[in-house]
């Protein structure tokens, strides 16, 4: 979440500091083009003011000022001004004959900025606006200004002047307002990152818990973390629900253990007064062996609803454990009930130490192995394998029996269910489910698949290491 949030709330300051750096650097660039234009206007006024009064306008050929006095005095002040500006500077009167020019050689352009500037000077205004000059473009600012003699214009005042200084000085300013907003950008991300920490810590601190939740560590809570009020709010009414929820589970749990252990007695009276009553009845009655029968799978119930109440209840002892010679243990515990049933039970386990409560480890291979030589036709064979995949021990049981359908598949391991198939063979339907309970405590699983070409295959995993992908504690 921190992931998406934070890239937006950069794009926010750094949109934000864009709409107010990007107008900042152009007022930036027109003040100093501003104050340039404002100079030359003020040296064109004075050269208006010189050229104001002379009179005489040159020969066909000769110099200008050669024949008067203030012509040769301009001539001089343009000379003077580009030696010492190089700024290139003329007077022209209306047909574009120089009165005076610096640098000599230098003529009013036919087209382009100077051209434009000198025909708005001939309608009696002064350059004012002149086009923006930006740090990338090498190019001169023109201004030109009228000279007016008894409210007519004789002649223009033209400067042309490089723009070197003022775009180093544009570029100059760019370069501390981008430093800046640098400045202003790693400042907003710091507190982007603070406060985005700020909102998201109770965020976390919830999903973990409710990870150790989901997992089955009910003890798990929120703990009293920074946050806005609502986030904090929501902790504390998280964890009034997970007390509420942990309340009602254990009521079931104790519900069911109390069930289970006060219908014992009542049940292991009434099977008693069936055993005095067969004694009245011919050998071999078959209602009463039916009876006898019902009430002993009666009785298998309520102990596996007993186990399976202790089994959610339970924390598992997990210690380092050798899981291939546990397994080799079982397998051989199992060989003479396969032998009698005809199949063959082939284990192949290598050492391999993983953490396991070794009597949950043990329940569970043992319900799995029982199932599976229970289900598997004579001839057939299981095979119990015990193995490493990266950071997880498993022990994959294989059998040759008739297997499950999809939807079978799905429902494997559930209480009390068993496929129509297998209804008439013994068993209460809570063996699997007590063992995925019991695995889960200790951070394993049990999983179901088809056996190809028939069959079913049973994986029960147990970590090999506590921490990240294995339990959490222990």
């Amino acid at each position: 979440m921190g992931a998406r949030l934070l890239p937006l709330l950069i794009v926010l300051m750094a949109a934000v500091l864009l709409a107010l750096g990007v107008p900042l650097a152009v007022s930036l660039a027109a003040a100093q083009q501003q104050r340039v234009v404002v100079d030359r206007i003020d040296d064109t006024a004075r050269f208006a003011a010189l050229a104001q009064f002379v009179t005489d306008r040159p020969a066909a050929g000769s110099r200008v000022g050669a024949e008067d006095e203030r012509g040769e005095t301009l001539r001089k002040e343009l000379a003077m001004y580009y030696s010492v500006y190089g700024i290139r500077a003329g007077v022209f009167y209306r047909d574009d004959v120089p009165m005076a020019n610096a640098p000599e050689d230098w003529y009013l352009p036919q087209e382009g900025d100077g051209r434009d500037a000198f025909n708005e000077a001939l309608l009696g205004r002064r350059s004012h606006d002149p086009e923006q000059v930006w740090p990338w473009q090498r190019t001169r600012l023109v201004v030109a200004s009228p000279v007016i003699r008894d409210g007519d214009v004789i002649a223009v005042v033209v400067t042309e002047s490089p723009t070197g200084q003022m775009r180093s000085r544009i570029l100059h300013g760019w370069l501390f307002i981008g430093a800046g907003e640098i400045a202003a950008m790693l400042l907003a991300l710091g507190a982007a990152l603070r406060l985005t920490g700020w909102v998201l810590r109770p965020v976390r601190v919830l999903d973990a818990t409710t990870h150790d939740i989901a997992t089955g560590r009910l003890k798990s809570r929120v703990a009293a973390a920074g946050g806005p009020p609502e986030l904090r709010r929501l902790a504390r009414s998280f964890n009034e629900m997970a007390d509420n929820v942990e309340e009602v589970l254990e009521q079931q749990r104790a519900f069911v253990a109390d069930a289970s252990h006060q219908l014992r007695n009542p049940l292991s009276a009434l099977l008693l007064r069936i055993e005095l009553l067969a004694l009245e009845l011919p050998e071999g009655n078959e209602e009463i062996a039916s009876v006898r029968t019902e009430g002993k799978r009666l009785a298998q119930v309520l102990d596996d609803l007993l186990d399976l109440a202790l089994a959610e209840h339970t924390e598992a002892d997990l210690r380092v454990t050798d899981v291939g010679a546990l397994t080799a243990e079982r397998v051989a515990a199992w060989s003479p009930a396969a032998e009698a049933r005809g199949v063959r039970l082939i284990g192949n386990c290598p050492a391999t130490t993983a953490w396991a409560d070794p009597v949950t480890l043990s329940s569970a291979l043992d319900a799995v192995i029982d199932n599976a030589v229970k289900f598997t036709p004579e001839g057939e064979r299981v095979e119990v394998e015990v193995a490493v995949d990266g950071e997880w021990a498993t022990v994959v049981v294989t059998d040759g029996g008739p297997g499950l359908g999809d939807e079978e598949l799905a429902r494997i391991g559930d209480r009390f269910w068993r496929s129509a198939a297998h209804q008439n063979i013994k068993g209460s339907g809570l063996g699997l489910s007590i063992s995925r309970t019991l695995l889960a405590a200790g951070g394993g699983s049990i999983a179901y698949a088809h056996h190809e070409p028939q069959g079913l295959k049973v994986t029960v995993t147990v970590p090999r290491t506590v921490g990240p992908g294995g339990p959490s504690g222990s």
